[in-house]
């Protein structure tokens, strides 16, 4: 097997199991322990993993997120429910900021059904989705391109963002504890406050297996947002924290379907 294939079906194995161990890696593809050593060095240097004691891991940490490559093939079925819960909260003829990330790209690719829609968006997911949808006026974010994150930021991105005003903007958060939204990353983290800034009302969007962990940067406090959207009910400290904070919590489910 060639490198780069190895190295893909690496990733493909990290998708399907989260995490993945030395030994198991060497005996199945028939190649040397240092080989996949130095297999993982070169995908944890460009971001795709994350090194760990006998192996390497995509669960996020408080200096690491996932590729958005890995992200948007996870937890499909979550994302979908929190997507059309978000959606619920916009009419037709709004001006909504959406942010970078995989559960923002599947909230995207609805938007059309409120239309008309002007969407503000740094997300080259969305981008790519809305450009040619009538009915939609999309105001790309420039900036600098993240592969990582599949978006744009920096200076460009935050400036842009600061001269223009939403009715509300869709924040997603990689991890939230004691009334604290958390994110990784120093850039990401400044657009997602642009967003914030600008937007008459902000909703966060976090899967519940995001409750309970922080990361290196804090990116907002919990009763900066209006409504909280989730998948699943989180852990009771999480829920006695939203409350101390006002903000409102809901849990996607499926509706009922009508007798």
């Amino acid at each position: 097997m060639k490198r780069e294939d190895r190295r893909q079906a690496i990733m493909d194995l990290l998708v399907e199991q989260r995490m993945v161990e030395l030994d198991a890696l060497s005996e199945r593809f028939g190649v040397s322990r240092m080989t996949i050593h130095r297999d993982l060095d070169d995908l944890e240097e460009a971001g795709m993993l994350r090194k760990v004691r006998g192996g390497a891991t995509i669960e996020s940490s408080t200096q690491f997120e996932s590729d958005f490559r890995f992200r948007e093939r996870q937890e499909g079925e979550a994302k979908r429910r929190m997507a059309e819960a978000a959606l619920e909260l916009i009419e037709p003829g709004m001006t909504v900021a959406v942010n970078d990330g995989s559960m923002a790209a599947v909230l995207g690719s609805i938007l059309p059904r409120k239309r008309p829609l002007t969407v503000i968006t740094n997300n080259a997911a969305i981008i790519e989705t809305l450009r040619m949808e009538p009915g939609i006026t999309t105001i790309a974010l420039g900036g600098v391109y993240s592969a990582k994150f599949n978006a744009y930021f920096g200076v460009v991105t935050e400036e842009s963002m600061a001269r223009l005003r939403a009715d509300i903007a869709f924040i997603s958060a990689p991890a939230v504890s004691g009334g604290m939204a958390f994110h990784m990353d120093d850039g990401v983290i400044r657009a997602k406050r642009a967003m914030i800034a600008s937007a008459s009302r902000a909703c966060l969007l976090v899967n519940h297996q995001r409750f309970g962990k922080s990361a290196l940067h804090v990116l907002a406090r919990i009763s900066d947002f209006e409504r909280v959207i989730t998948d699943d009910l989180p852990p009771r400290e999480a829920l006695e924290a939203f409350e101390k904070n006002g903000a409102m919590l809901d849990v996607a489910k499926d509706k009922e379907p009508v007798a």
